[in-house]
């Protein structure tokens, strides 16, 4: 009969042709050559339920033409012995989430790496409670554990089953969209940077005011704190109410017909339509910004008022106002965490040949850095790239968020 097997070592799917009157043992020796798994490391699952007794033979355990095993690779009890009598430091870091967080916030590097791939995580971090770090940081784990359990079920479950088959066809489309990230983060990785608004400087009756340039808005807007602080409230025609709506709603509390901005000395007629709850507290629009030509150059960043041929530039990141700035940790903690990802390594090496390679680090130390939420080779990568140490491989793991454990969107 033929068997079809996994590992948890790699994604690698390979079958064998045997009879059922073949002891387990000489399974184990055929799965050894493919899987890279010694056999007396080798443990063998079948529907959720370990294959045991090297000398039964393999058609006592059920086991039907194209059925479905998982290879996995167990500890000795001497490995595992030592481990819990004396917790090394990998151990003792991923036991304590104190530890990891003062890594983290010893290491500016890496926690801005965390503001970006895991912003409910970096809040937590730059919390005064290390607690609520804690109940973070156990929270994800937890998370990560119960999907690395669902797909190992998903690996012994039978394929014909529906729910094992939505199960399959959500691990294709993570894959896919692990190997998509992987692609632009290889080919295209300006494209995970942000981008600064296009500000610019203004006076509004001598109060100056700093303009957001949005070429997709319709109309001119003001919010009601700016039209007040400017001292044109006064101004507002209430009959022009009603909503503004767009990604959200806002109320429009009326318009002010005509004032005049200016804009590198040039002063310009522009109308507004008054926001009453806007953060924003100025937005040109295409109203105002098709009536006087303007340019957005982008190559220059500058603003080009066509009428009368002055210029402008665009403001810096630090000049923006507090809304408009897209980094720091009030901007991470409002920003929302990808379902699966956020940062990825680019494409690996071949994960049946890394696996075939003896690893030159402690398998305890292996096993520890993949408990951050990653898979073998990534473990591998990191301990290469740390040193061999594994504190700060897992770090490094939980910064680039090579599991799928991270918030919900």
């Amino acid at each position: 009969m033929r068997l079809l097997f996994t590992s948890d070592v790699s994604d690698h799917v390979f079958s064998l042709e045997v009879g059922e009157d073949i002891e387990l043992a000489v399974l184990k020796a055929l799965c050894e050559s493919e899987s890279g798994i010694p056999g007396q490391e080798m443990s063998l699952i079948f529907n959720n339920t370990s294959l045991d007794g090297d000398s039964r033979l393999i058609g006592s355990f059920g086991l039907k033409d194209n059925d479905m095993v998982l290879v996995r690779r167990r500890q000795s009890n001497s490995s595992r012995s030592p481990s819990r009598s004396v917790p090394g430091p990998s151990q003792a870091s991923m036991d304590d989430p104190r530890v990891l967080r003062e890594m983290f916030l010893a290491n500016p590097e890496q926690r801005a790496l965390l503001n970006q791939s895991n912003p409910p995580l970096a809040k937590a971090l730059e919390s005064s409670d290390p607690e609520e770090f804690n109940k973070v940081f156990r929270e994800q784990m937890r998370v990560r554990q119960e999907e690395e359990r669902r797909r190992m079920m998903m690996l012994t479950a039978d394929p014909f089953d529906p729910t094992a088959q939505q199960m399959i066809a959500e691990e294709i489309r993570r894959k896919n969209v692990d190997a998509n990230m992987e692609q632009a983060l290889e080919h295209n990785p300006e494209s995970f940077g942000t981008v600064v608004m296009l500000y610019v400087d203004c006076v509004v009756n001598k109060h100056h005011v700093k303009a957001f340039v949005d070429t997709g808005a319709q109309t001119t807007l003001m919010s009601a704190e700016c039209a007040d602080r400017c001292g044109i409230k006064r101004l507002i025609d209430t009959r022009w109410s009603g909503i503004a709506k767009g990604v959200g709603t806002q109320r429009i509390t009326g318009r002010i017909h005509m004032v005049q901005i200016e804009i590198a000395g040039c002063f310009l007629a522009s109308s507004f339509s008054i926001l009453e709850d806007q953060p924003m507290d100025m937005l040109l629009g295409l109203d105002m910004l098709k009536r006087h030509q303007c340019i957005v150059d982008l190559n220059r960043n500058v603003l080009i008022i066509g009428t009368t041929g002055k210029e402008t530039r665009f403001l810096n990141e630090n000049e923006l106002p507090p809304c408009a700035r897209m980094s720091g940790p009030a901007a991470a903690a409002e920003a929302t965490s990808a379902d699966d990802e956020a940062l990825a390594k680019a494409l690996a090496a071949s994960a049946e040949e890394a696996a075939s390679k003896q690893s030159p680090f402690p398998e305890k130390d292996i096993k520890e850095v993949m408990n951050a939420g990653c898979n073998r080779q990534q473990a591998l990568d990191e301990l290469t790239k740390a040193k061999g140490d594994p504190k700060v491989a897992i770090i490094a793991v939980l910064t680039r968020g090579f599991s799928s454990g991270t918030s919900k969107k």
